[in-house]
Protein backbone atom coordinates (compact mmCIF):
# COMPACT_ATOMS: atom_id res chain seq x y z
CA UNK A 1 0.00 0.00 0.00
CA UNK A 2 2.94 2.27 1.02
CA UNK A 3 4.70 1.46 -2.68
CA UNK A 4 1.15 2.91 -4.65
CA UNK A 5 0.93 5.49 -2.52
CA UNK A 6 4.41 6.71 -3.17
CA UNK A 7 4.04 5.79 -7.19
CA UNK A 8 0.50 8.05 -7.38
CA UNK A 9 2.13 11.12 -5.78
CA UNK A 10 5.00 10.72 -7.98
CA UNK A 11 2.39 10.69 -11.05
CA UNK A 12 0.21 13.65 -9.96
CA UNK A 13 3.84 15.44 -8.98
CA UNK A 14 4.64 14.85 -12.67
CA UNK A 15 1.39 16.03 -13.81
CA UNK A 16 1.77 19.31 -11.55
CA UNK A 17 4.97 19.81 -13.31
CA UNK A 18 3.88 19.60 -16.93
CA UNK A 19 0.56 21.72 -15.97
CA UNK A 20 3.17 24.36 -14.36
CA UNK A 21 5.36 23.91 -17.56
CA UNK A 22 2.42 24.26 -20.00
CA UNK A 23 1.25 27.47 -18.07
CA UNK A 24 4.82 28.80 -18.40
CA UNK A 25 5.07 28.53 -22.16
CA UNK A 26 1.64 29.92 -22.61
CA UNK A 27 2.40 32.96 -20.74
CA UNK A 28 5.73 33.69 -22.37
CA UNK A 29 5.75 36.53 -25.13
CA UNK A 30 6.12 35.66 -28.95
CA UNK A 31 9.64 35.79 -30.05
CA UNK A 32 10.31 39.13 -31.64
CA UNK A 33 10.01 39.00 -35.51
CA UNK A 34 11.13 41.98 -37.08
CA UNK A 35 14.14 44.30 -35.61
CA UNK A 36 13.48 48.29 -36.65
CA UNK A 37 16.13 51.05 -35.97
CA UNK A 38 14.37 54.38 -36.71
CA UNK A 39 17.37 56.80 -38.78
CA UNK A 40 14.99 59.65 -39.38
CA UNK A 41 11.61 60.15 -37.52
CA UNK A 42 10.84 63.85 -38.42
CA UNK A 43 8.22 65.17 -41.46
CA UNK A 44 10.53 68.25 -42.41
CA UNK A 45 12.51 71.07 -41.09
CA UNK A 46 15.38 68.88 -39.29
CA UNK A 47 17.73 67.81 -42.26
CA UNK A 48 19.56 65.23 -40.06
CA UNK A 49 16.33 63.75 -38.78
CA UNK A 50 14.16 62.46 -42.41
CA UNK A 51 11.75 59.72 -43.02
CA UNK A 52 14.25 56.44 -43.21
CA UNK A 53 13.61 53.30 -40.93
CA UNK A 54 15.63 49.89 -41.54
CA UNK A 55 13.79 47.22 -41.34
CA UNK A 56 15.05 43.06 -40.53
CA UNK A 57 14.08 39.68 -39.48
CA UNK A 58 14.95 39.35 -36.13
CA UNK A 59 17.98 37.90 -35.42
CA UNK A 60 19.61 38.87 -38.88
CA UNK A 61 21.73 41.84 -39.60
CA UNK A 62 20.58 42.21 -43.36
CA UNK A 63 18.64 45.14 -43.06
CA UNK A 64 15.82 47.42 -46.25
CA UNK A 65 15.65 50.28 -45.63
CA UNK A 66 12.03 52.22 -46.00
CA UNK A 67 12.74 55.64 -47.27
CA UNK A 68 15.77 57.22 -46.63
CA UNK A 69 15.20 61.07 -45.77
CA UNK A 70 18.36 60.56 -43.38
CA UNK A 71 20.83 57.57 -43.59
CA UNK A 72 24.26 58.44 -42.82
CA UNK A 73 22.91 60.96 -39.28
CA UNK A 74 20.52 58.50 -38.37
CA UNK A 75 23.27 55.15 -38.48
CA UNK A 76 25.65 57.42 -36.68
CA UNK A 77 23.04 57.96 -33.62
CA UNK A 78 22.65 53.77 -33.70
CA UNK A 79 26.30 53.23 -33.80
CA UNK A 80 26.32 56.16 -30.34
CA UNK A 81 23.33 53.91 -28.73
CA UNK A 82 25.56 50.43 -30.25
CA UNK A 83 22.52 49.19 -32.07
CA UNK A 84 25.46 48.96 -34.45
CA UNK A 85 29.20 48.00 -34.58
CA UNK A 86 31.48 49.77 -36.93
CA UNK A 87 31.66 53.03 -38.61
CA UNK A 88 28.35 54.51 -40.06
CA UNK A 89 29.58 53.92 -43.53
CA UNK A 90 30.82 50.42 -43.17
CA UNK A 91 26.74 49.82 -41.36
CA UNK A 92 25.42 51.45 -44.80
CA UNK A 93 27.74 49.86 -47.40
CA UNK A 94 27.44 46.13 -45.49
CA UNK A 95 23.95 45.83 -43.68
CA UNK A 96 21.45 48.09 -45.60
CA UNK A 97 21.04 45.28 -48.58
CA UNK A 98 18.21 47.60 -50.30
CA UNK A 99 15.94 50.35 -50.61
CA UNK A 100 12.50 50.72 -50.71
CA UNK A 101 11.58 54.45 -51.67
CA UNK A 102 7.74 55.37 -51.06
CA UNK A 103 7.96 58.73 -53.12
CA UNK A 104 10.71 60.62 -54.57
CA UNK A 105 10.19 63.75 -52.39
CA UNK A 106 13.47 65.02 -51.64
CA UNK A 107 12.76 64.41 -47.63
CA UNK A 108 12.32 60.80 -48.66
CA UNK A 109 14.91 60.42 -50.91
CA UNK A 110 17.93 62.85 -49.62
CA UNK A 111 19.63 60.69 -47.51
CA UNK A 112 20.28 57.98 -50.98
CA UNK A 113 21.22 60.63 -52.63
CA UNK A 114 23.84 62.37 -50.48
CA UNK A 115 25.46 58.70 -49.80
CA UNK A 116 25.67 57.51 -53.02
CA UNK A 117 29.48 57.95 -53.28
CA UNK A 118 30.06 56.07 -50.77
CA UNK A 119 27.52 52.92 -51.01
CA UNK A 120 28.02 49.81 -51.85
CA UNK A 121 25.82 48.15 -54.99
CA UNK A 122 21.99 47.39 -54.58
CA UNK A 123 18.57 48.02 -55.67
CA UNK A 124 16.22 50.53 -55.04
CA UNK A 125 12.78 49.73 -55.07
CA UNK A 126 9.54 51.31 -56.01
CA UNK A 127 6.45 52.62 -58.14
CA UNK A 128 7.11 53.43 -61.30
CA UNK A 129 6.53 56.49 -61.79
CA UNK A 130 8.71 56.96 -58.23
CA UNK A 131 11.96 55.45 -59.59
CA UNK A 132 11.07 57.10 -62.72
CA UNK A 133 11.87 60.83 -60.46
CA UNK A 134 15.10 59.53 -59.20
CA UNK A 135 16.57 57.81 -62.11
CA UNK A 136 14.99 61.20 -64.67
CA UNK A 137 15.16 64.24 -62.22
CA UNK A 138 17.87 63.22 -60.07
CA UNK A 139 20.04 60.96 -61.48
CA UNK A 140 20.67 62.98 -64.76
CA UNK A 141 24.08 64.41 -64.32
CA UNK A 142 22.32 68.03 -63.96
CA UNK A 143 20.46 67.52 -60.14
CA UNK A 144 23.56 64.90 -59.01
CA UNK A 145 25.62 61.80 -61.18
CA UNK A 146 23.78 58.92 -62.37
CA UNK A 147 24.46 56.20 -60.21
CA UNK A 148 21.25 54.19 -61.69
CA UNK A 149 21.20 51.96 -64.33
CA UNK A 150 19.75 53.86 -67.38
CA UNK A 151 19.16 57.83 -68.43
CA UNK A 152 22.02 60.39 -69.36
CA UNK A 153 24.99 58.42 -69.78
CA UNK A 154 27.63 57.18 -68.73
CA UNK A 155 25.06 55.42 -66.29
CA UNK A 156 27.45 54.05 -62.97
CA UNK A 157 25.20 51.60 -62.11
CA UNK A 158 25.50 51.74 -58.68
CA UNK A 159 22.05 51.19 -58.53
CA UNK A 160 19.61 48.72 -59.88
CA UNK A 161 16.23 50.33 -60.26
CA UNK A 162 13.25 47.69 -59.39
CA UNK A 163 9.67 48.27 -60.08
CA UNK A 164 6.97 46.87 -58.21
CA UNK A 165 3.54 45.86 -59.08
CA UNK A 166 1.08 46.64 -56.82
CA UNK A 167 -0.87 43.39 -55.02
CA UNK A 168 2.56 41.40 -56.47
CA UNK A 169 4.32 40.13 -53.50
CA UNK A 170 8.64 40.33 -54.42
CA UNK A 171 11.01 39.04 -52.84
CA UNK A 172 14.27 41.75 -51.70
CA UNK A 173 17.01 40.68 -52.94
CA UNK A 174 20.16 39.33 -50.51
CA UNK A 175 17.43 39.64 -47.55
CA UNK A 176 14.54 36.70 -46.00
CA UNK A 177 12.14 39.60 -46.41
CA UNK A 178 9.81 39.72 -49.15
CA UNK A 179 7.27 43.22 -50.09
CA UNK A 180 4.03 43.56 -51.20
CA UNK A 181 3.45 46.98 -52.28
CA UNK A 182 -0.35 49.12 -52.23
CA UNK A 183 -0.87 52.82 -53.69
CA UNK A 184 -1.72 55.59 -51.68
CA UNK A 185 -2.67 59.07 -52.28
CA UNK A 186 -0.96 61.86 -51.61
CA UNK A 187 -2.25 64.27 -52.49
CA UNK A 188 -3.66 64.41 -56.18
CA UNK A 189 -2.51 63.58 -58.47
CA UNK A 190 0.58 62.71 -56.34
CA UNK A 191 1.21 58.87 -55.56
CA UNK A 192 2.86 57.64 -52.54
CA UNK A 193 3.11 53.73 -51.32
CA UNK A 194 2.78 51.21 -48.14
CA UNK A 195 4.91 48.21 -48.19
CA UNK A 196 4.02 45.36 -46.18
CA UNK A 197 6.84 43.28 -44.98
CA UNK A 198 6.94 39.45 -44.70
CA UNK A 199 9.18 37.85 -42.69
CA UNK A 200 7.91 34.00 -42.39
CA UNK A 201 4.81 33.89 -41.15
CA UNK A 202 4.81 37.58 -39.41
CA UNK A 203 4.01 41.09 -41.42
CA UNK A 204 4.84 44.60 -40.73
CA UNK A 205 2.98 47.84 -42.47
CA UNK A 206 4.59 50.54 -43.20
CA UNK A 207 2.99 53.26 -45.01
CA UNK A 208 4.73 56.51 -46.50
CA UNK A 209 3.00 59.82 -46.87
CA UNK A 210 -0.39 59.42 -46.81
CA UNK A 211 -4.05 61.27 -46.97
CA UNK A 212 -7.16 60.50 -45.53
CA UNK A 213 -9.53 58.97 -47.77
CA UNK A 214 -12.36 61.81 -47.28
CA UNK A 215 -9.72 64.24 -47.91
CA UNK A 216 -8.42 62.87 -50.91
CA UNK A 217 -11.43 61.19 -52.70
CA UNK A 218 -10.15 58.29 -53.12
CA UNK A 219 -10.42 54.70 -51.53
CA UNK A 220 -6.60 53.81 -51.59
CA UNK A 221 -6.29 53.64 -46.96
CA UNK A 222 -9.61 51.23 -47.82
CA UNK A 223 -8.57 48.77 -50.31
CA UNK A 224 -5.39 48.62 -47.86
CA UNK A 225 -7.28 47.69 -44.80
CA UNK A 226 -9.15 45.07 -46.87
CA UNK A 227 -6.19 43.46 -47.95
CA UNK A 228 -4.50 43.43 -44.39
CA UNK A 229 -7.60 42.72 -42.12
CA UNK A 230 -7.06 38.77 -42.18
CA UNK A 231 -3.41 39.47 -40.80
CA UNK A 232 -4.46 42.23 -38.18
CA UNK A 233 -7.24 39.18 -37.16
CA UNK A 234 -4.70 36.67 -37.02
CA UNK A 235 -2.15 38.02 -35.37
CA UNK A 236 0.14 38.41 -37.77
CA UNK A 237 0.37 41.83 -38.42
CA UNK A 238 3.25 42.55 -35.54
CA UNK A 239 2.97 46.86 -36.43
CA UNK A 240 1.53 49.41 -38.91
CA UNK A 241 4.18 52.16 -39.05
CA UNK A 242 1.71 55.54 -40.34
CA UNK A 243 2.16 59.07 -40.42
CA UNK A 244 0.81 61.67 -37.87
CA UNK A 245 2.00 65.52 -40.03
CA UNK A 246 -0.26 67.84 -38.57
CA UNK A 247 -2.02 68.46 -34.85
CA UNK A 248 -6.26 68.61 -35.76
CA UNK A 249 -5.93 72.27 -36.18
CA UNK A 250 -4.56 72.22 -39.66
CA UNK A 251 -7.44 73.36 -41.99
CA UNK A 252 -7.88 70.45 -44.31
CA UNK A 253 -7.15 72.60 -47.64
CA UNK A 254 -3.78 72.99 -46.08
CA UNK A 255 -3.16 69.32 -45.41
CA UNK A 256 -1.25 68.38 -48.72
CA UNK A 257 -1.73 64.79 -48.56
CA UNK A 258 -1.05 64.61 -44.80
CA UNK A 259 -3.26 63.50 -41.75
CA UNK A 260 -4.21 64.48 -38.66
CA UNK A 261 -4.37 62.53 -35.24
CA UNK A 262 -8.65 62.45 -35.93
CA UNK A 263 -7.88 61.48 -39.42
CA UNK A 264 -5.72 58.82 -38.24
CA UNK A 265 -7.98 57.86 -35.70
CA UNK A 266 -10.62 57.93 -38.43
CA UNK A 267 -9.36 55.50 -40.60
CA UNK A 268 -8.28 53.63 -37.63
CA UNK A 269 -11.81 52.84 -36.88
CA UNK A 270 -12.23 52.01 -40.53
CA UNK A 271 -9.90 49.09 -40.31
CA UNK A 272 -11.68 48.07 -36.73
CA UNK A 273 -14.91 47.84 -38.76
CA UNK A 274 -13.64 45.12 -40.76
CA UNK A 275 -11.29 43.24 -38.04
CA UNK A 276 -13.43 44.09 -35.04
CA UNK A 277 -12.38 46.55 -32.30
CA UNK A 278 -10.87 43.84 -29.78
CA UNK A 279 -8.02 42.72 -32.59
CA UNK A 280 -6.46 46.21 -32.88
CA UNK A 281 -5.99 46.23 -28.73
CA UNK A 282 -2.06 46.12 -28.16
CA UNK A 283 -1.40 46.50 -32.25
CA UNK A 284 1.57 48.52 -32.18
CA UNK A 285 0.94 51.96 -34.40
CA UNK A 286 4.68 53.70 -34.67
CA UNK A 287 3.81 57.33 -35.47
CA UNK A 288 5.90 58.52 -38.26
CA UNK A 289 6.83 62.14 -40.30
CA UNK A 290 5.19 64.38 -37.65
CA UNK A 291 5.98 68.15 -38.75
CA UNK A 292 8.69 69.60 -35.79
CA UNK A 293 7.39 73.16 -35.94
CA UNK A 294 6.67 74.58 -32.66
CA UNK A 295 3.81 72.89 -30.40
CA UNK A 296 2.94 70.86 -33.61
CA UNK A 297 4.91 67.44 -32.00
CA UNK A 298 3.55 67.75 -28.43
CA UNK A 299 -0.23 68.88 -29.82
CA UNK A 300 0.31 65.46 -31.99
CA UNK A 301 1.24 63.45 -29.12
CA UNK A 302 -1.56 64.85 -26.46
CA UNK A 303 -4.64 64.44 -29.44
CA UNK A 304 -3.80 61.00 -30.13
CA UNK A 305 -3.82 59.58 -27.11
CA UNK A 306 -6.54 60.84 -25.92
CA UNK A 307 -8.58 59.92 -29.07
CA UNK A 308 -6.98 56.06 -29.09
CA UNK A 309 -10.69 54.50 -27.54
CA UNK A 310 -9.18 51.92 -29.67
CA UNK A 311 -6.29 51.19 -27.11
CA UNK A 312 -3.93 50.77 -29.53
CA UNK A 313 0.27 51.10 -28.80
CA UNK A 314 1.36 54.04 -29.81
CA UNK A 315 5.10 54.41 -30.25
CA UNK A 316 6.55 58.00 -30.98
CA UNK A 317 9.92 56.59 -32.17
CA UNK A 318 13.57 58.03 -31.61
CA UNK A 319 16.12 58.15 -34.19
CA UNK A 320 19.16 55.36 -33.80
CA UNK A 321 16.26 53.63 -30.94
CA UNK A 322 16.03 49.93 -31.86
CA UNK A 323 12.41 48.72 -31.97
CA UNK A 324 11.24 45.19 -31.52
CA UNK A 325 8.02 43.45 -32.66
Amino acid sequence: MGMETTRLFQRCLLLLLLLVGHCVLAQRPDSPAFSVVPLGVKGGLDEGNLSAYLVAASGSTSYVCLDAGSVYSGVEKAVARKVFTGSAGEVIRNNIKAYLISHAHLDHVAGLLLNATDDSPKSIYGLSDCLKTIQNDYFNWRTWPNFGSSGNPPALRKYQLQPLTPGQETALENTVLSVQTFVLSHGKPYQSAAFLIRSQNSYLLYLGDTGADAIEKAPQLRNLWQAIQPLVKAGQLKAIFIETSYANVQPPAQLFGHLTPALLMQEMAALSQLTGAAALRGLPVVITHIKPTAGNETAIKKQLTEANSLQMKLIFPEQGQLLQF
